[in-house]
């Protein structure tokens, strides 16, 4: 993919994303299935900010004052559940706040963006167990839950520290990184889903597949997950063990896809015939090698780069729907929990978002919220 080409990606991005404006209207979108009209779940769901980050990221983009004044508003909308005994926040406030509060803040300077952000830092900071080294996953009793995603939302505390100077979020953020290092990524690359611990005595017990096919399988996502999200803790921290089980994870990632680069819900099935694609495990993991080709040396760039760019050319040519006008997400065939077979092989909110920081930050983007 050469310069002309990306550019050519990020006009037809600006004209999708004008469109989804009215199409999605006042919808909180997460889901897409066969007729191309995304849903709209409670502002508390954990994917309630990737449409407004995908609002902040084209308006950084573009300029475009349509996309600024239309997530505006969200990252106030998701401050109203830290006060309402009916929310279901949790972890996932990294995924919310990043994408709303932070990224406004970064490119407008509004105060109440930066507290709104500095509130979900506080609150994630507050599910840490200190026995076990992990922030707790999810609600309910499952006190002793972790789950490989929140390696995502630790760059919200990063940022906190950053921001405040207290490095008290940084401390959390680390320990939970090497938790999650030390016991949800397996020799091979591979990850697992849900990690089990005491949380009393924080000893490990065991763990979980999820919303892979089994405790001992591959989910695709979570791989993408732990890929990007150990990228941006050595971005965060400069320790060169995250950098190394980054590598180590997209080497598994990249040597596990099919043909056309873009992944099965899980690497490790019986078969994978009539099984359906993740698209949004491939644009996930396609930002995270951009964000280790950022940070190895000149000599290994070029294999992180051109697996990205395979994975974003197939998506772009694929996956796409520049030619479906009427249809409200991006990117086709995503997945998101098989084993419970809900959000099966349609659109998903979160691929459209990664797909579109892709190429965002092949485009230069500076402003990364995560």
């Amino acid at each position: 993919m050469d310069e002309a080409y990306i550019a050519t990606v990020m006009d037809r991005l600006d004209r999708k994303v004008t469109r989804m404006i009215d199409q999605i209207g006042e919808k909180c979108p997460h889901f897409a299935g066969v007729d191309g009209k995304y849903d709209s779940t409670g502002t508390d769901w954990w994917t309630s900010g990737f449409w407004p980050g995908l609002l902040w990221l084209m308006h950084d983009m573009t300029g475009g004052t349509q996309y600024r004044d239309a997530a505006w508003h969200w990252d106030e909308t998701l401050e109203r559940w830290f006060s309402r005994e009916d929310g279901h926040l949790h972890h996932d406030v990294g995924f919310q706040f990043l994408a709303t509060a932070v990224i406004k803040h970064k490119l407008t300077g509004d105060g109440e963006a930066l507290r709104r952000g500095l509130t979900g830092a506080n609150y994630l900071a507050a599910r840490f167990n200190p026995a076990g080294g992990f922030i707790r996953a999810w609600n309910g009793d499952h006190y002793g839950w972790a789950i490989v995603d929140c390696m995502m939302n630790i760059s919200l505390l990063f940022w906190a520290s950053e921001t405040t100077g207290d490095p008290r979020y940084r401390h959390i953020a680390i320990r939970h990184a090497e938790t999650t290092l030390q016991y949800g990524i397996r020799e091979d690359g591979s990850v697992k889903h849900i990690l089990s611990f005491d949380p009393t005595s924080g000893e490990y017990l065991e763990n979980f597949g999820g919303q892979g096919a089994a405790a001992d399988s591959s989910w695709s996502r979570g791989t993408a997950w732990a890929l990007h999200g150990f990228a941006n803790t050595y971005r965060h921290s400069g320790d060169v063990r995250f950098l190394n089980a980054a590598k180590r994870i997209a080497h598994y990632f990249v040597a596990s896809l099919p043909d056309d680069h873009v992944p099965y819900w899980d690497f490790r099935l019986d078969t994978f015939e009539n099984e359906p694609r993740d698209s949004s495990a491939a644009a996930i993991a396609a930002s995270g090698l951009l964000e280790i080709a950022d940070a190895v040396p000149d000599k290994e760039k070029h294999g992180y780069l051109a697996a990205a760019h395979r994975i974003l050319h197939s998506l772009t040519e694929r996956y796409a729907t520049w030619d479906e006008p009427e249809h409200e997400a991006i990117l086709l065939h995503g997945t998101g929990h098989k084993p419970q077979n809900h959000f099966v092989d349609g659109s998903l909110i979160y691929g459209d978002y990664y797909y579109a920081e892709s190429f965002a930050k092949l485009s230069g983007w500076k402003h990364r919220m995560y």
